[in-house]
């Protein structure tokens, strides 16, 4: 018989109060986080634009790319597929001068995988002043 030792080795007890803490105020990490990447997203002011901003005199490079899907740089058509002879006609075209900016003038119907070969090809080259052209709309018109 023990007279002294009154405790039982078998009460072992583990405190959740600290892991509930834990938990939670991770738990509030992650939802605020979250909310303000979210907010982030949605809230988004785009810069105006005016046309007397714009150096009308400056020199610029036009790829076109009509509907078919073929390339011209400046007035000439490029003669096979691919980015390379696309890249050595730009390459032709513009020298060594990689600060000029560039208009992409691409049909309506283009692909846009087209749009987006040009595009790599001009950066592959160097080039990065790039402007795709539009048309503008009346006001008021729907679609």
């Amino acid at each position: 018989m023990r007279i002294g030792n009154d405790r039982r080795q078998d009460d072992f007890e583990i405190n959740v109060i600290p892991l509930i803490d834990v938990l939670l105020t991770l738990l509030m990490f992650f939802v605020l986080t979250s909310t303000f990447i979210q907010h982030s997203r949605l809230q988004v002011t785009l810069p105006n634009a005016s046309t007397s901003d714009r150096d009308m005199n400056a020199p610029t490079l036009t790829v076109m790319i009509d509907r078919e899907g073929r390339f011209y740089v400046g007035s000439d058509e490029v003669m096979g597929e691919g980015i390379d002879p696309l890249k050595q006609a730009i390459t032709s075209h513009a020298g060594s001068d990689r600060d000029r900016p560039v208009t992409i003038r691409a049909d309506a119907n283009t692909p846009h995988q087209d749009v987006v070969t040009a595009m790599d090809a001009l950066g592959q080259l160097g080039f990065s002043r790039l402007s795709i052209a539009t048309t503008p709309t009346a006001t008021g018109a729907t679609e």
